[in-house]
């Protein structure tokens, strides 16, 4: 029998308070008082700055930043700069890896491949990059950037895939600190519109088909309920 877990599907959200929200879940997790939860989402146009990165890889005015409406948030998953967005889904699991195995290598390696298979489904031929997280094509145009972190065995953050983002804004950071490389999306690989929607879609399947797992929707009211005053 599949394991049960929840999912969440909130929009366009902030920042900082979707990572406010994964660490009151992360918490009530660990304590277990909520299932494994995944959220799909997208973000308000912002730069986060990971466990490995560095100022230095915003290479643009912090007044543009301001003019674009871009904010600038430290976190502490794993890897470098990234930038979020509009038009970029995002899938932050919530889920104890006992269940899985307790390998965090193994982990990454499924959230990717949720990335690849999905591509794959909408006409994009895509890989792993030997030593560089994330998805690419060709090797060389990075599509999807990947930054975790693991603790007591509970995950948070996640991958995020770029749909239709503005691909200007991939301008004002060098992403993942990757000098050599540069980001694209489906819609640039496909030369046309991509549902959006329908991408969430899938990646919720091969989410659902890679990680065995019975995902039921539910609401953010619902997920604040069953956590109750846990602190972040």
């Amino acid at each position: 029998m599949k394991r049960k877990g929840y999912l969440l599907c909130p929009g366009l959200r902030e920042y900082h308070a979707m990572l406010d929200l994964q660490r009151r879940i992360n918490g009530a997790l660990k304590r277990k008082a909520i299932l494994d939860t995944v959220i799909f989402l997208e973000h308000h146009p912002c730069i986060t700055i990971g466990t490995q990165g560095k100022l230095e890889s915003i290479v643009a005015d912090r007044r543009l930043l301001e003019e674009q409406g871009i904010k600038i948030y430290e976190t502490d998953r794993g890897g470098n700069v990234t930038y979020h967005g509009p038009g970029q889904i995002v899938c932050y699991p919530i889920i104890d890896l006992h269940h899985y195995g307790c390998d965090v290598t193994t982990y990454a390696r499924n959230l990717e491949d949720m990335i690849i298979q999905t591509l794959h489904v909408f006409g994009i031929e895509a890989s792993r990059k030997e030593g560089y997280p994330g998805v690419w094509v060709n090797g060389k145009r990075k599509i999807a950037a990947e930054g975790i972190s693991v603790n007591g065995w509970m995950t948070m953050h996640g991958v995020a895939l770029n749909i239709s983002p503005s691909m200007e804004h991939f301008r004002f950071i060098i992403p993942c600190g990757l000098k050599e490389f540069e980001a694209t999306s489906m819609t640039e690989c496909l030369g046309l519109a991509v549902d959006l929607l329908a991408v969430q879609s899938e990646m919720i399947r091969q989410f659902s088909t890679l990680f065995d797992i019975e995902l039921e929707e539910i609401s953010e009211d619902k997920i604040v309920e069953l956590i109750g005053h846990e602190q972040a």
